[in-house]
């Protein structure tokens, strides 16, 4: 019984009919309807929604807005392409090089052996784990050193916008070891099965799909416990859950790393997806962009996220295959149209539509009254005017 009542709080019937319809068009409906080109390419929009789904949690839960997701997402791109890269360069396939058996940027960078921090990542378990952990850790520090001084608002928004810019710069910096502007491409194979065929397409399309379901319930559960009521608290009166007895800070430094957590898989699968990682996907540009995706769909709404993700990222490829020169016009006023008119995003304007929907037909007729009871009421209204009950004093 309490397990029932538990699983009921946690998804609700018009949850798991937002879940069954966002099945049925990325399963079913989208495969049967594209091509492999054009699956492909939701299947890259896809990757950009885990973080979105983790800006909901962060900013629209916990009213942290980061400026730097791109960060995690390429934290996690970076560590799967090292690892396909890895595997792509074996003596035998890079016997040509000067260094057999170094990625070829490496070798033309002059480097004569692989560097240290490189080796894990033959093994595909270290990669996994690299993936779930190495974000996380480093979102930790900037959490604990920010968060433990109280730092946030907009000031925590600027200092993530910052680390983007930095750690662009020094993945393009050193390029003798992340492959530089161009970043790490030319992946192939993982665990020696091609990832370039059609049919691997369709396969990391569909393990994209179930890896974002697996994120969307698992953020479910985190927004409806007790932690997603805290972190609403949070959001909206900081000091008074402080007053409560509860440490603040560490509700943050945790909502952010799992945020972190989020996003570095969806960089894992959008390298698995593309075949490449670069820093133009680390970036300030990307991290914004990101934000856009979850206030177009909505920063309260998980579903939203991924339908926002979707919808912008198309708009985004039409305009740029039509007018190359204006879809970054049409994007920005997209965001800020988005913004302005429906704070709420799509989710918010769905909720007010279906609310008015269901208010209307609540609302029972109301039957017309005979002409003499009117009459008379009409009549006895006007002898009293004024009616009013009497003075005590």
């Amino acid at each position: 019984m309490t397990t029932s009542a538990s699983t009921h709080s946690f998804f609700q019937k018009k949850d798991i009919l937002h879940y069954g319809l966002l099945a049925l068009l990325l399963i079913v409906i989208l495969p049967l309807t594209m091509d492999i080109f054009r699956l492909n390419l939701v299947g890259k929009y896809l990757t950009y929604a885990f973080v979105a789904v983790s800006l909901v949690l962060c900013w629209g839960y916990g009213g942290i807005l980061s400026l730097g997701q791109g960060v995690f997402f390429g934290l996690g791109g970076y560590a799967m392409a090292m690892y396909l890269k890895l595997e792509a360069s074996t003596p035998e396939a890079t016997a040509i090089q000067s260094t057999p058996g170094i990625p070829d940027f490496m070798d033309w960078n002059q480097l004569t052996e692989l560097p240290w921090f490189w080796e894990p990542f033959h093994s595909l378990g270290f990669t996994v784990l690299a993936i779930l952990f190495i974000a996380p850790l480093f979102a930790y520090i900037i959490a604990v050193a920010m968060f433990k001084r109280r730092v946030g608002g907009v000031y925590f928004a600027i200092i993530t916008q910052a680390i983007a810019a930095i750690i662009t710069i020094l993945i393009i910096g050193q390029q003798g070891y992340t492959g530089g502007v161009n970043g790490i491409t030319d992946l192939r194979t993982l665990a020696g099965w091609d990832i370039r065929s059609d049919y691997a397409k369709y396969v990391l399309y569909f393990l994209c799909v179930g890896c974002l379901f697996a994120v969307l319930l698992l953020s479910q559960f985190v927004m409806k416990s007790k932690l997603g009521r805290l972190l609403v608290a949070i959001r909206d009166r900081e000091d008074r859950v402080r007053f409560s007895g509860y440490d603040v800070s560490n509700f943050k430094i945790f909502v952010f790393c799992f945020a972190a957590m989020l996003s570095a898989i969806g960089g894992a699968m959008f390298t698995l997806q593309v075949g490449f990682m670069s820093p133009t996907l680390v970036g300030i540009v990307p991290s914004i962009e990101m934000v856009i995706f979850c206030a177009v769909g909505g920063r309260l709404s998980l579903i939203g996220a991924v339908y926002g993700t979707l919808l912008v990222n198309a708009a985004k490829t039409t305009m740029s295959e039509a007018f190359p020169e204006l879809w970054l016009f049409a994007m920005g006023a997209l965001f800020i149209g988005v913004v302005l008119a429906f704070p709420n995003g799509l989710a918010g304007v769905y909720i007010s539509l279906k609310e008015k929907f269901l208010a209307s037909r609540r609302t029972p007729a109301t039957p017309k009254a005979p002409v003499e009871k009117v009459a008379s009421a009409e009549s006895s209204d006007t002898s009293i005017p004024n009616a009013s009950p009497a003075n005590p004093s």
